[in-house]
């Protein structure tokens, strides 16, 4: 069964996104900081990261290039609360190897259609 880890600050975004693919019969862990992310990671190994970009402490964007660093095989996709108008930003999580972006208020449709996507190249 592929595994699904959602990593986001904020409980509710984090819950929503969880209760919705664990519906759909995938495997989720949930983080709510970068830290707790990279723990779950070693030891649960994950096939696809939902990664929010602003987090306090260890923020989305160190958080992949740690990941990357030691996992590179793990899929990450970046979700971000503003549309990425950073260029340094987007230019960063490409180089560390995001696959995608998906925006705040997250749009179950397309939620659903970029993970499930993902997930079966796994």
């Amino acid at each position: 069964m592929a595994k699904l880890l959602i990593v986001d600050d904020e409980t509710d975004v984090r819950e929503f996104a969880a209760n919705f693919f664990r519906k759909r019969k995938i495997e989720v862990s949930t983080a709510s900081s970068g830290e707790e992310a990279l723990s779950i990671i070693d030891k649960e190994k994950p096939n696809l990261v939902l990664l929010d970009i602003r987090m306090e402490g260890i923020d989305g964007i160190e958080t992949l290039r740690r990941i990357k660093e030691n996992n590179k095989e793990i899929k990450v996709i970046m979700v971000t609360g503003k549309k990425p108008d950073e260029e340094e930003s987007v230019q960063k999580c490409r180089e560390y190897g995001a696959l995608n972006y998906i925006h705040k208020p997250l749009e179950l449709e397309d939620l659903e259609r970029v993970v499930l996507s993902e997930l079966q190249k796994t």
